[in-house]
């Protein structure tokens, strides 16, 4: 028999301890960091809410309150990281029944978004305003993403040994933890993130001088901490000079994709180069690509068939 006391505990201290329980250790600190968040704003949000008077209704006053100051996106996001706790919570009887059923996700309006990437004449123009110097510096940093589709974070941890200038290739194998003020090595995003990324002999050579006398085990970008928004300044200096979309790093990854899908690559090819967890994200992420290529198929496709008349 379940306990009542139990029963009748707070949700935010349920989900707290649901967390260490069935999170901690399991997923990546990253994701971990977003699991204590959303415990931070179910008390900020609904602080004497308990076990036992979760309901369809005060479920979705909590997500409605929550949609008040985000996205759609963010509301659904937080959705799913209490859903699953909540599930945990009717799997052992401390809830009646599932108070997210048919819940309604609701949300503020979308702020205008940046562009996701550019097509290949804006990318050499931002390329040809890079200050590529005889030393590394954050202009070579951009040019190794826009060339290797690198995350962000796979990048600055790049040592000289990750290079294999024999046979151009880029081992991917950690990821650099710049928000932590120290920095450190930690794991790949997920197991299919661990890849040898071919790189073109032009870039392969410029390397190749670039970190030959950098130890071998330590990252070749980072000297002190490193900001995100370092880079991202950086970039819209670069794509204001060159009269070009603002866009950020990781927009940088979305241009490599797309230029690949663009130039014939197959999605599958793209999915392990990006180092995506299987062929399903890189097809949600590009499916407005997709569909443009498949356009363009059809067309082919219907000319082909005329001919054989």
């Amino acid at each position: 028999m379940v306990n009542r006391k139990r029963k009748t505990q707070l949700f935010h201290d349920y989900f707290e301890e649901w967390v260490e329980l069935y999170k901690v250790g399991a997923v990546r600190k990253v994701t971990l960091d977003k699991y204590y968040m959303t415990h931070q704003r179910i008390v900020e949000l609904a602080s004497d809410l308990r076990l036992c008077d979760l309901s369809r209704t005060t479920y979705q006053r909590l997500l409605n309150s929550y949609a008040l100051t985000h996205e759609k996106q963010t509301t659904m996001d937080f959705h799913h990281q209490i859903k699953g706790a909540i599930l945990d919570a009717l799997e052992e009887g401390l809830i009646d029944n599932n108070p997210t059923r048919k819940i309604i996700i609701k949300g503020k309006e979308p702020k205008e978004k940046r562009p996701k990437f550019l097509n290949q004449f804006e990318l050499q123009s931002l390329l040809k305003q890079l200050n590529l110097t005889n030393e590394l510096n954050w202009d070579w940093f951009i040019l190794l993403v826009a060339k290797t589709g690198l995350r962000f974070s796979e990048a600055l941890a790049l040592t000289p040994q990750d290079f294999d200038f024999f046979n151009q290739n880029l081992s991917v194998t950690k990821t650099w933890n710049y928000k932590n003020s120290i920095g450190e090595f930690q794991p790949t995003k997920n197991e299919s993130s661990n890849r040898k990324i071919p790189i073109d002999w032009q870039t392969a050579m410029q390397f190749s001088q670039l970190v030959k006398d950098l130890d071998e085990e330590k990252p070749i970008f980072v000297m002190n901490r490193v900001f995100n928004s370092t880079i991202n300044n950086r970039l819209k200096v670069l794509c204001t000079k060159a009269d070009i979309p603002i866009i950020t790093i990781h927009s940088l990854r979305h241009t490599h994709a797309s230029l690949l899908l663009f130039a014939g690559v197959s999605i599958a090819s793209v999915a392990r180069r990006l180092g995506h967890s299987s062929m399903t994200t890189t097809q949600e992420t590009y499916l407005h690509i997709i569909q443009e290529l498949e356009n363009q198929d059809n067309d082919k496709i219907i000319r082909h068939l005329a001919m054989l008349v």
